[in-house]
């Protein structure tokens, strides 16, 4: 084995991390993965002999190349688009569930808490994540954001606030979620507008992101508010009378995959608290959901 295979085997050991890293940070499964390549490519070109704690060195590296990835955003005025927009889900099939160990922990972060990061600055984003969620010391982060560490603190600091004050609380019980969402699913396909009521908050939030060419009834869009949202649901009566649908885990939190033949057509996200739907992400854009990862789902 050459130097190269020596270097490329010790850097896999930490691509599963690096991958949570940026996933967290861009909300973006494929740019998650380009920003593990660039990381890749920075190490292959650098004297790998020189670097004491490679696992640091490389979160450092994706650090830097996630910030240059959202502020090229920012400044072509992209995602998020609006208030339609849907991260990247990770779907993981119910199979996985080990109750005697912590659920998906790499892939737990919900929907709810990655739409919040989007209304994030570049900079607060970035040390909020690495601080909140991955304990970097702010010594390590602040020549990322190129802050001060105080500054850098305060970035993190004023995040979590914001994070705090817009993420809702979550039921963490799978097998309460389930009887909501089946629930949900059984007034829909019934047409029961009192028990879908009954099932979403009165203040639910439904995300649609269809993308940007979809067009018409299909298309992207935000609903409020419980009524307004079960008169949805009932468009997705006909929809689901005829279609396979597969409970499965979105973010680590029960959802809906809608794949015939293995090609999905979209995933729903949900969020549930006090035994009501107080949010709700459907993923519909055909070119984001075909490079979804659906390993382990073909069954």
């Amino acid at each position: 084995m050459n130097d190269t295979d020596l270097l490329a085997r010790r850097f896999e050991e930490h691509r599963g991390h690096l991958r949570a890293v940026a996933y967290r940070m861009l909300g973006s499964t494929a740019e998650a993965e380009d920003a593990v390549q660039e990381a890749w490519l920075k190490l292959s070109r650098s004297d790998a002999d020189d670097i004491d704690n490679l696992g640091g060195w490389l979160t450092t590296v994706v650090g830097r190349v996630c910030l240059d990835m959202l502020r090229s955003r920012t400044r072509r005025h992209e995602e998020p688009l609006d208030d339609t927009y849907v991260p990247d889900p990770v779907i993981r099939p119910l199979s996985t569930i080990d109750p005697e160990q912590e659920v998906l922990q790499a892939d737990s972060v919900g929907l709810a808490l990655l739409v919040v990061l989007e209304t994030l600055d570049p900079a607060e984003r970035i040390a909020f994540v690495l601080h909140d969620m991955f304990a970097v010391p702010f010594d390590d982060i602040a020549p990322i954001v190129e802050r001060t560490s105080a500054a850098t603190r305060q970035l993190a600091s004023r995040a979590r606030r914001r994070v705090k004050g817009a993420t809702p609380s979550t039921e963490p019980d799978l097998g309460r979620q389930r009887q909501v969402l089946d629930a949900f699913m059984a007034a829909s396909r019934a047409g029961d507008f009192e028990a879908l009521l009954a099932v979403l908050d009165p203040d639910v939030v439904l995300r649609a992101d269809s993308g940007p060419l979809v067009r018409g009834v299909a298309a992207s869009k935000v609903v409020r508010g419980a009524k307004s949202v079960a008169e949805q649901a009932l468009l997705f009566r006909q929809f689901a009378q005829h279609t396979q649908l597969a409970l499965v885990l979105v973010n680590g939190m029960l959802g809906v995959l809608n794949a015939p033949e293995g090609k999905p057509q979209s995933v729903m996200g949900v969020t549930i608290a006090d035994g009501r739907i107080t949010e709700m992400y459907i993923l519909a854009d055909p070119e984001r959901l075909g490079r979804l990862d659906l390993t382990g789902l073909e069954d």
